[in-house]
């Protein structure tokens, strides 16, 4: 409420009282002692909306905001990172949400406190102003959207502070040469986009880029980023365009893609070198060959929509696949020529002197391996009978049925032909025939027996040849997968060329 005192009007003391009812409305009574019949409304209005009206009035957005046309407006401008939210590798588009920082003075924007109740900082809509022109030169999008219009923050000596959020998409250059342990630089450009160095002049506004509010990135790692200022004269123009570029650093983390692709693929290895191992009669050898092929042909697939279309660069990961998907592709043929190995005996060729010699004698020494053989005891005792067999063979062919390899039974066979001639010389001439077609079956059947040993001897050597040739070949090809990967996954990251 408030009271002041009125003036005498005919002899009469008069007041006025003012008692506020609303928000800056008042209503006021005046009258003398008698009566009360005037009554007043009276607005009041806030420091800050008087401030606008008068720096306002007037006010041309269209034109920098000094008085003398030669002097140049310096604009301060700074980055606060906040989140590194996507990268394109197809597209090389960097996705980044920034808060922006542009600070410049404003001669038509100044007013003493004093007259305002002591305020010194007004907050008013950024539209109303003017402001500068900076843009995003490596932009991947249109310029259409322009930035949050938030409030800019004006000072009394003229001093504006703009700090609008922004999420800015820009082109980046993709290196995917040491994909997935590759960094990659990619780069900012901000300047005026109409205004030249002699209108308006961009700075750095801070020395570092503030990290206090950034949010960490769980693929890639933030190595650094700074900003550096430069002049550009362009053709159009002799005159310099001034401009701030960000460079932001960044490493991609590689635990991801160790356990969906790198891991993954050397037990896609061990498992094609496994086919060496399996036996030849087990009918998996080759599917098991184009299973892990036809694997690594789908973890091809997967890196190649991840990366963007150029001939530029080959990533090591799609070399160490290439190289693997080689040497799958390799052993798959060697397996067929195992195979043909090892079924070559039936067609009674027999192993080649060399070949004998180059398996048997020296692969197989090496691979600590030996012929597997019959027991010598048996092979005695089958030696002996097939040796009596024979002798007894050459006796019946001989006319001799003595002296066979028994040795304890000794018949005379002259006296019985002789007993046999004169009493039953028809039947003696049955069992002659009788012992000559029971000889006649023997002798097949041992030279049936000979046969198929001398046909599964050749068979058990041209099966042994093709298993000294599958270890053989699991052991060079373990050696070229281990030196492969280790040449490609270890050595070629650590010779990959500093940041700078």
């Amino acid at each position: 409420m408030g009271v002041r005192s009125g003036s005498l009007n005919h002899g009469s003391f008069g007041l006025d009282v003012c008692v506020p009812v609303s928000n800056g409305v008042f209503l006021c009574h005046s009258g003398r002692a008698t009566t009360s019949r005037k009554v007043a409304l009276v607005k009041k209005i806030p420091d800050e909306q008087k401030l606008l009206q008068k720096i306002l009035n007037g006010y041309d957005t269209a034109a920098r905001p000094v008085f003398n046309a030669s002097h140049i407006i310096t604009v301060k401008f700074g980055l606060t990172l906040i989140q590194l939210a996507d990268m394109d590798e197809v597209n090389q588009v960097l996705t980044t949400s920034v808060w922006l920082e542009q600070e410049w003075q404003d001669e038509r924007l100044i007013w003493d406190p004093n007259d305002y109740n002591g305020l010194e900082t007004l907050r008013m809509p950024c539209d109303k102003i003017w402001l500068p022109d900076i843009v995003l030169y490596n932009s991947a999008d249109d310029y259409t959207s322009g930035y949050m219009q938030s409030k800019a923050m004006v000072r009394h000596d003229g001093n504006v502070f703009w700090p609008p959020p922004a999420k800015f998409r820009s082109s980046c250059k993709i290196d995917i040469t040491f994909f997935p342990f590759d960094d990659q630089i990619c780069k900012m450009k901000f300047g005026s986009w109409a205004y030249d160095g002699f209108q308006v002049d961009i700075t750095n506004r801070t020395a570092q880029v503030d990290l206090s509010n950034y949010v960490y990135s769980g693929e890639w790692e933030l190595i650094t980023i700074y900003g550096i200022r430069n002049e550009v004269i362009y053709q159009c123009c002799n005159i310099p365009y001034p401009d701030v570029t960000f460079t932001i650093v960044m490493r991609r983390k590689t635990l991801y893609y160790l356990f969906n692709i790198i891991f993954p693929c050397l037990w896609l290895t061990i498992l094609s070198l496994l086919g060496f191992w399996l036996p030849p009669d087990s009918g998996e050898k080759i599917t098991l060959g184009i299973t892990v092929l036809l694997a690594f042909s789908v973890f091809m697939l997967l890196i190649a929509e991840n990366m963007p279309a150029t001939s530029e660069f080959v990533p090591l990961i799609g070399i160490y696949l290439t190289v693997t998907m080689g040497m799958t592709s390799l052993s798959i043929i060697l397996t067929v020529f195992v195979l043909q190995l090892h079924h070559v005996g039936p067609h009674q060729r027999p192993v080649p002197r060399w070949l004998r010699f180059l398996c048997v004698d020296i692969l197989a020494r090496c691979m600590c391996m030996r012929q597997s053989q019959i027991p010598q005891p048996f092979v005695d005792e089958f030696r002996k009978e097939d040796m009596c067999l024979t002798t007894f063979f050459e006796n019946v062919e001989n006319g001799n049925t003595a002296g066979t390899c028994n040795g304890n039974i000794q018949q005379n066979s002259n006296n019985t032909i002789n007993s046999y001639q004169t009493e039953k010389y028809h039947i003696e001439m049955e069992r002659d025939k009788t012992h000559q077609k029971i000889t006649n079956h023997l002798k097949l059947l041992v030279e049936k027996q000979d046969y198929e040993e001398n046909h599964q001897g050749i068979v058990h050597e041209w099966q042994f040849v093709a298993h000294v040739m599958d270890r053989v070949l699991f052991w060079i090809f373990l050696f070229a997968a281990v030196i492969s990967s280790i040449l490609i996954l270890v050595v070629q990251p650590l010779l990959k060329p500093p940041l700078q």
